[in-house]
Parts: C-alpha cells; sequence; structure tokens
C-alpha cells in the first residue's frame, strides 16, 4: 500500500490540499475549497455537525435565509491575541477550533481518494502573519499547529507559502533560474527570493538556495476592506449627523465604521452594547435610513453577501474600464458606477504600502530587478491590475510567470517531503 504526504495550504480565501504520492513520488490530485463556515440557523442541540463548510456554507447561508453564522477569512484571526473564543449556538470555539474545521474537511475529502487515514503533512505559513511581530506569530503558528493536530494529523511540518509556490514552479523550469515569488493571498502579501533548478528537485537540503523572505500583512482583504470603507460605509451611516442634546450636533464616530471593513472584526460584530449604540445613532439622527441599513445588515448577517459584491467588482475591473458596484437585499439597495481608475486610487495606499516594502526587501537583502531571472507571482490578489502593473513597471525586462493561484502553494507544500529527513 502506498503512503501519502498531505500538503496543506490553509489560506485567508480558499484553502487547498495536494495528496502526494510517497512511492510513486507524484502528486496524484489537489482539492480547493473556499475557506468559509456556515452555522446553520436551525439545527438539533445533538446534531455533531451544526456547521457546514466551503461552498456549501454558501449554498446553506443562502436556503436559510442568511439567519445563521457566516465566517469568513478565519485566518486573519490567528495572530490576535484578542480573539480568545467565540459563542455559536451555546458552544464554544477558538480560533484553533475554527480553523480546524476547515482543515478537517479537506483531510476527510483526501483520505477518501487515498483510503487511509494520513497522519503526514506540511502546513503553508506565511512569511508573517501580523507584519514582523514575534509574538503574534509564534501564536498563529501554535494556534495553526493545534488545529492541524486537531484535525488527526501527528506528523507536521511548517513551510513558507512562496517556497511552497517556487517548488511548484520548479516542476516546470528547464534551467537554474534566480526567481522572486509573491504570493499575494487574502491576508498577506509574501516574498521570497530563491534560486531554482530543475536538477535539485527533490533534494533534501535546500537551505542554501533560499536567498530571502519576507512579507508584509496586506492582501485581497485589505484592498476589499479600502473599497468598503471608502465607497460602501456611506451606505451605512459613515458621515451622518446626530442630535443627542438640542442644538449639539455631533458626526457619528468613524470608529464604528471600521468594524463593517474587516472581515475578522464583523465575524464578531454582534454585541449588544454595539447594537444599542447603534440603535442610539438611528433614533438620535432622526431615523436616518443609512442608519437603518447599518441595522438590517448586522441583524440579518448580510456581511458575506455585501463583500461578495466588492469582491466581483474586483474582478469585473482588471478587463473593463467601470463596473457596477451593485447590491440589493431586504431594504438595502447600492448602485453604483466604479471606474477602473477611481478603484486604483481607492487600493492606492496598500498598492504603495507593498511597493515600498518591496523596495526595503531588495535593499535589505541586496539584490535589484536585474538580478531577478523570473518573477512568479500567485495567490488570487495577484490578478488585480493595480498589481499587475506595479510589478511590470518595477520588473520590466523579467519574464513574469503564474500558476494555478489557487492550488500552486498546496503543491510545493507537497513536494516539500524533505523537511521530515
Amino acid at each position: 500500500m502506498s503512503t501519502f504526504l498531505y500538503g496543506i495550504d490553509f489560506g485567508t480565501t480558499n484553502s487547498a490540499l495536494s495528496i502526494f504520492d510517497e512511492d510513486k513520488q507524484e502528486i496524484i490530485e489537489t482539492i480547493s475549497i473556499p475557506s468559509l463556515i456556515y452555522f446553520k440557523h436551525v439545527t438539533n442541540i445533538s446534531d455533531p455537525y451544526p456547521y457546514v463548510i466551503g461552498e456549501n456554507a454558501i449554498a446553506s447561508y443562502l436556503e436559510e435565509g442568511m439567519k445563521g453564522r457566516f465566517i469568513k477569512s478565519i485566518k486573519q484571526i490567528l495572530s490576535r491575541s484578542t480573539f480568545t473564543e467565540t459563542r455559536i449556538q451555546n458552544r464554544r470555539y477558538t480560533a484553533s477550533d475554527l480553523v480546524t474545521l476547515i482543515i478537517k474537511d479537506l483531510k476527510e475529502k483526501a483520505d477518501v481518494i487515498t483510503g487511509v487515514d494520513c497522519k503526514k503533512a506540511v502546513i503553508g505559513r506565511p512569511v508573517f502573519f501580523d507584519d514582523e511581530s514575534t509574538q503574534k506569530d509564534t501564536l498563529a503558528q501554535t494556534r495553526l499547529k493545534k488545529a492541524a493536530e486537531n484535525a488527526g494529523f501527528t506528523d507536521l511540518r511548517f513551510q513558507f507559502e512562496p517556497i511552497g509556490a517556487a517548488f511548484a514552479y520548479e516542476k516546470t523550469i528547464v534551467n537554474r533560474e534566480r526567481v522572486l515569488v509573491a504570493d499575494l493571498g487574502g491576508g498577506t502579501t509574501d516574498f521570497t527570493y530563491l534560486i531554482l533548478d530543475p536538477k535539485k528537485v527533490g533534494t533534501k537540503d535546500r537551505q542554501q538556495d533560499m536567498i530571502a523572505s519576507g512579507g508584509i500583512y496586506i492582501g485581497g482583504d485589505s484592498l476589499d476592506s479600502a473599497f468598503m470603507w471608502d465607497r460602501g460605509t456611506p451606505y451605512f451611516g459613515k458621515g451622518i449627523q446626530y442630535e443627542a442634546t438640542p442644538g449639539k450636533v455631533l458626526t457619528v464616530p468613524m470608529s464604528l465604521f471600521a468594524n463593517i471593513c474587516t472581515w475578522d472584526k464583523m465575524n464578531f460584530f454582534n454585541g449588544l452594547r454595539i447594537k444599542n449604540d447603534i440603535e442610539d445613532y438611528y433614533y438620535y439622527s432622526n431615523n436616518n435610513p443609512k442608519f437603518k441599513n447599518l441595522i438590517t445588515l448586522i441583524d440579518h448577517n448580510l456581511g458575506y453577501s455585501l463583500f461578495r459584491s466588492i469582491e466581483e467588482t474586483k474582478i469585473l475591473l482588471p478587463s473593463a474600464n467601470k463596473a457596477v458596484f451593485k447590491y440589493k437585499n431586504l431594504d438595502i439597495k447600492i448602485n453604483e458606477e466604479i471606474s477602473a481608475d477611481g478603484y486604483n486610487g481607492i487600493i492606492s495606499k496598500d498598492i504603495l504600502r507593498i511597493d515600498e516594502y518591496l523596495n526595503r526587501f531588495m535593499l535589505e537583502n541586496n539584490f535589484n530587478a536585474d538580478d531577478v531571472d523570473c518573477l512568479f507571482l500567485t495567490g488570487g490578489t495577484s490578478m488585480v491590475q493595480a498589481v499587475q502593473d506595479l510589478f511590470k513597471t518595477k520588473f520590466p525586462n523579467t519574464s513574469i510567470n503564474s500558476g494555478d493561484n489557487f492550488k500552486s502553494v498546496a503543491k510545493g507544500l507537497a513536494y516539500s517531503g524533505y523537511l521530515f529527513d
């Protein structure tokens, strides 16, 4: 019977698992699912699975009229020490518990294919979970490790995600190359500068080929957050004034709207105090309909469907000069045309931060554009036009390649079996 190794890329937006047959020395299949969990609204208290994962989570969320608890971008909370647990239907879930559900789902699907209860896995991780905080980084990896163990893995190794992507790309080249890998995911942008050589595929010691790694806490969620702040929040009360006492007119605190611009906060933005505050603003603003939109957004758990519209707008823009940010649900109605230039302006601060980080990364590691034979881009955010333009401008004479944006990291992780030697 064959023995297997699973390469697991637990991502902010999507997660993937590649099955590596160690006897045949090849990948036999790669599974990919959205990193989504939906906790059912109507469930028997004794139901061992009161939740659904991935695409099924979306379907159940819509079938139940968006009444349950929908959770996205769980990877973002791994490094947050302020997050200890959330309670869903009187059950306690830590960050590791939530991640376990997704990794377990991938493992069960893979075990059906292999016919064995695989215990061995290489787990991907960003270069930095939360910029360069060692404490947060350690917390995040500890939580991720516990999640993988809870899912049934006992023999684990970790590998930087961009190195995984590099090993997948190495399988496709014929000559030695100096490669800069940029892995632009939902939560982070990671870089690795290394030497790839098809003659070294499968070699156990690749340490000398790894020249530099680094990363920044910016990804697709950051771009969506910037868009929500600029174009979404005005529909939910940002900038609205209220009169708490006669003659004293104030503007609703901006901090309130930061909570609906990022998924790691919106997932848990349903406390009684917050709801009471919003109800007060609604009353003192003379029942402004935009505040009613905010109440509807929170009470009916519409965050995922709203952000899905934002993502759809983002996806349309690379192939068009304009797109329509369109959303209609209950009393909430948004129909606003967004130009490509307008969108680029909205995300310009994040693109600039990536640019500045890359400049610093190259300077600190003593290489420039001419020292890069190939630029390998992977991750869903790498398809954003402004991101593409950044790399084309910075590396005008360098070939740019990309693999499967949602599976290349998992495949490379599965090729990292040397970590067990």
